[in-house]
């Protein structure tokens, strides 16, 4: 379910149920303009995790973006495969952003499903894909068609939209877990009614959340890794209309700035101290 309160508006259809399956939609696809329609602005920030290689990928062109935010497994897990998720975050980004260059018009499901299968492929012979601990990626798009923009949420990399309020959408199921245990979440990933990912199942795709915004009224978005949402998610040291008020005016450096310094101080002792973050404002 979009988080925090988010919601359609009037004219929006909601299809799905339980926890994550949200899907909000403002009507029938409008026909695509000539030519590509674009956003005014696109600027973002991607930053490693001090000392370690960014997992993380962001790609953006005219009228769309694409962010991954790599799977990090815990320490003394087999994937089965003989590479890590910074390379499927580029493998899998790449293949993305090329097919979303490409203007063919196809749902986004099916281009992310495309891409988790060309993946795939690239690395059969070499690494054991059954294996439910490979690396996997959470997938967030942004596009514009005609008179709407298109977006899709794979897992909890969030995006925040500014249409006169504040509405987030963002995949909760991994919040809704029967279990925490190892076990629990490997049982969970990609299985039907755990949560869902970007690995090596192209039907992944087709549980991710989708919807569309009418462009008019819609006056900037961002999109978010979960290491550039946690002063509002993980601190609590601000709301999502203050962190998007945030990139607007002083910019995704200062996001990431400020989000470097609530994690030097120690506050949360558990979990990761520090995460990639990478952050995207559109403007429209």
């Amino acid at each position: 379910m979009p988080a925090d309160g988010a919601r359609p508006s009037d004219t929006g259809v909601r299809r799905g149920g339980g926890p994550g399956l949200r899907v909000w939609s403002t009507g029938p696809r409008p026909a695509a303009s000539p030519g590509r329609p674009a956003f005014v602005q696109v600027s973002y920030v991607s930053e490693a995790t001090p000392g370690r290689p960014n997992e993380d990928f962001v790609a953006a062109g005219p009228g769309w973006v694409v962010l991954l935010d790599g799977a990090t497994a815990p320490q003394g897990v087999d994937s089965g495969c003989r590479h890590d998720p910074a390379w499927l975050v580029r493998r899998l980004g790449g293949g993305i952003a090329a097919l979303l260059a490409l203007e063919d018009g196809k749902p986004l499901p099916d281009l992310v499903a495309e891409a988790i299968k060309v993946t795939g492929e690239a690395h059969t012979g070499t690494c054991d894909l059954q294996n439910p601990d490979s690396p996997s990626a959470t997938v967030s798009l942004l596009r514009r068609r005609g008179a709407a923009v298109e977006w899709f949420v794979l897992a909890d990399s969030p995006i925040v939209v500014d249409v006169g309020e504040i509405m987030v959408f963002r995949d909760d199921r991994v919040d809704h877990l029967p279990s925490y245990t190892l076990e629990g979440v490997r049982r969970s990933r990609n299985s039907p009614g755990g949560f869902w990912v970007a690995s090596t199942k192209p039907e992944a795709a087709y549980e991710g959340l989708t919807g569309e915004l009418p462009v008019d009224g819609l006056r900037r978005a961002a999109v978010l890794s979960d290491g550039a949402s946690r002063l509002v998610e993980r601190f609590g040291l601000m709301g999502w209309d203050e962190l998007l008020r945030l990139l607007d005016e002083e910019g995704p450096r200062e996001l990431v700035r400020r989000t470097r310094a609530a994690e030097a101080a120690g506050t949360k002792p558990r979990g990761k101290r520090y995460d990639d973050a990478t952050a995207v404002l559109v403007r429209f």
